[in-house]
């Protein structure tokens, strides 16, 4: 099975774990599952803590490197296809980066883990 996280869900994991539901945590537990994190997560986080939005104890970088050494998370570079993939996307988003995971997890087929209740409108598998 493919997983991918949502950039929220990625910032509870580093800043509250307790927002993070065993669901979750269970893909990521899991050997036989591979979670992703995407690039566009980690452009949408520094953006974030670029204009001080958002605040990681040791900055983006070492949080995503940290994570990517310590737990099974992979990083998804954004491809062709997952751009392409948005053609087809209903305009139910308007956050470019959401909808960059929701085609990043259509051309994946890959589960989205996200708690964003917009997300859940578009053709693609979720869980939380």
């Amino acid at each position: 099975m493919t997983a991918l996280l949502d950039t929220h869900a990625f910032i509870w994991m580093e800043t509250d774990p307790t927002k993070v539901p065993a669901t979750v945590l269970a893909y990521l537990a899991d050997p036989a599952c591979t979670v992703h994190l995407s690039v566009a997560s980690v452009w949408e986080m520094t953006i974030k803590a670029m204009t001080g939005k958002l605040v990681f104890k040791s900055g983006v970088e070492t949080a995503v490197l940290d994570a990517l050494r310590t737990t099974l998370l992979q990083l998804l570079p954004i491809r062709a296809e997952h751009v392409y993939a948005l053609t087809g996307l209903p305009p139910v988003h308007k956050d470019p980066f959401d909808r960059l995971l929701v085609a990043q997890a259509i051309a994946e087929n890959a589960v989205l883990l996200t708690s964003d209740p917009l997300i859940r409108q578009y053709p693609v598998r979720t869980d939380w």
